[in-house]
């Protein structure tokens, strides 16, 4: 009997398997090989390896992740991409949507709206990530070692925190801002001090709680160092419900950061700024509602959507919850 596939080369794939002198069985178990390796491979891609963690099951946790990308994105090219000035004021002011060069409008100054927009959004997500970053520094800190040392260290470190929740975060963070001067390193510093307080809580109950385990217990009576056993048995333990929160903090270091600037004590004109923004187009809320809807419902969107991911993450990290 004579080989089909190799005396005509122009068969395919599924041709050369009907004339090969195989069974059926062995065609079938080919194909099913070949299904299966592509399915290892969906498997091994971002998008399993983020379903297998349980991280974006829900349609409010999708749009949540997408539209908080969408913002990074914004403010870091976004600039970029945007051929207006935000602070150049011309004499075509309060002009509606869609018109020519301005797609947006432009303010009662002039100045284009969309790239106003488009530039807000950098200001704000720094001072909120930064603002969050002290917070979740200065906070998992504190709580780490009051966890860990208990007893007198414990008792002191605590009683601080204590004293700092019984001011409003609100207030506290005016009183700091207010304090330091208006501009931006004051604004991360006031919202990451006031912010700081309810991460160290959260990390001290883990800690305390990690801290009465075996592990640690054997690696204390081995002579482990107090800062290693910090930072390479207890916070790895402690990471997941800990960054869910500082995600869920995110959210209330960007409001923080609009509100005072709505004030006048955060970032300072002529930057673009959403806080700000609201401030300065809210004498024209009937007259030119954009003006302050646009940026408001952006904060309002960014601050929901974080809050939504820090769920979303908290059950994915810490499914059995935390203490």
């Amino acid at each position: 009997m004579s080989d089909r596939t190799g005396s005509d080369p122009g068969l395919g794939t599924t041709d050369a398997l009907a004339a090969a002198p195989v069974s059926g069985g062995a065609i079938r178990s080919a194909l099913r090989g070949r299904d299966r390796d592509g399915r290892d491979r969906e498997r091994r891609g971002p998008v399993a390896k983020l379903r297998r963690l349980g991280i974006g099951t829900s349609w409010p946790a999708k749009v949540s992740w997408v539209f908080l990308a969408a913002i990074v994105l914004v403010a870091l090219v976004g600039p970029l991409l945007i051929s207006a000035d935000p602070v150049r004021q011309t004499s075509s002011a309060m002009l509606p949507f869609g018109s020519p060069g301005h797609l947006l409008g432009t303010d009662d100054l002039g100045r284009d709206e969309l790239a106003r927009l488009v530039h807000g959004a950098r200001p704000l997500l720094f001072v909120a990530f930064a603002s969050t970053a002290l917070a979740a520094v200065v906070g998992t800190g504190v709580g780490l070692l009051a966890g860990y040392a208990g007893g007198v260290v414990e008792q002191v470190l605590m009683r601080a925190v204590d004293l700092a929740l019984a001011f409003p975060s609100i207030l506290l963070v005016i009183l700091l801002v207010a304090a330091a001067g208006p501009g931006t390193t004051s604004l991360v510093v006031g919202v990451g001090v006031s912010l700081a307080p309810g991460l160290a809580r959260l990390a001290r109950a883990l800690a305390a709680r990690e801290t009465a385990r075996d592990y640690i217990v054997a690696a204390r009576l081995g002579g482990t160092r107090t800062p290693r056993v910090l930072v390479q048995e207890i916070l790895p333990n402690i990471a997941g419900p800990m960054v869910a929160q500082v995600v869920m903090t995110l959210s209330v270091a960007a409001g923080f950061a609009a509100g005072l600037s709505y004030l006048g004590l955060g970032i300072q004109p002529p930057t673009p700024d959403w806080g700000y923004m609201v401030q300065a187009g809210q004498e024209f809320l009937y007259s030119a509602p954009r003006l302050v809807v646009l940026p408001a419902a952006l904060t309002l969107l960014f601050v929901v959507a974080c809050n939504f991911v820090g769920d979303d993450l908290r059950d994915a990290l810490d499914p059995k919850g935390t203490v």
